[in-house]
């Protein structure tokens, strides 16, 4: 697909489930997405005063755990290439009473300063940028030295899982999307968007390439989901 066509595809596909993200979350993985982000904030492991950019942070999930971590004298960014999905976040937040800085802006052109974070969070949204080395390179570059880059991601399931996990991709969540977000379009997008990202070690070694010296990831529900953790060295 073409750079142009995908970001507008992917603008389009979030235009449309952004009401509906978070329940349909909830119903597509058994609530499990609930586990993977605390697990996400447990690595964090984050202190008061940190400076923390969670990208395509979309209905502020990490966003509103994160800014509980660094109190008040810290900072969270929340930000999203989609305006849909990041009104809904910040309007959840503001209703939790809590407000973040909120910027849509595009994780391939970060408008922050060099060095600034000690934190970025990515969760769920690696897969839908075009040019990920590039987008990857901003995260480093923002971030301070020996900053960390946490990556959230559907990953390459399991070789005993995959009958069932394709099974279930291709055939139930189109249905599920068209029941209860009236999309199976964009559901069935989703599913393909996971294929054509990089499995667990690709993903790693693009990382190391863009200015990570240490990477390790974690796989959970077999594989499902990886979450990467990278050390800019």
């Amino acid at each position: 697909m073409d750079e142009r066509d995908k970001a507008q595809r992917v603008r389009g596909v979030f235009d449309s489930v952004a009401p509906r993200y978070d329940l349909m979350n909830d119903l597509m993985s058994g609530g499990l997405h609930r586990v993977w982000k605390a697990y996400t904030v447990m690595v964090a492991n984050l202190r008061e005063g940190d400076r923390v950019l969670d990208i395509a942070g979309g209905t502020g999930d990490l966003a509103l755990a994160f800014s509980k971590k660094v109190g008040a004298s810290g900072e969270v960014v929340h930000t999203d290439i989609n305006e849909a999905m990041l009104r809904t976040g910040r309007d959840r937040l503001i209703n939790r009473g809590i407000v973040l800085p909120t910027v849509v802006c595009d994780a391939e052109q970060l408008p922050f300063p060099d060095g600034h974070f000690d934190l970025v969070s990515v969760a769920f949204g690696l897969r839908n940028m075009t040019r990920k080395d590039k987008a990857i390179a901003e995260m480093a570059r923002v971030l301070k030295n020996r900053g960390r880059l946490l990556v959230l991601e559907f990953s390459k399931v399991a070789a005993p899982l995959k009958k069932f996990y394709d099974l279930y991709s291709f055939q139930v969540l189109p249905r599920l999307g068209e029941w209860v977000a009236g999309d199976a379009d964009s559901y069935r997008y989703l599913a393909e968007s996971i294929r054509m990202h990089p499995g667990q070690v690709e993903l790693k070694a693009l990382m190391q390439r863009q200015g990570f010296g240490h990477v390790d990831f974690h796989n959970m529900t077999g594989g499902v989901v990886a979450l990467h953790v990278g050390v800019k060295c």
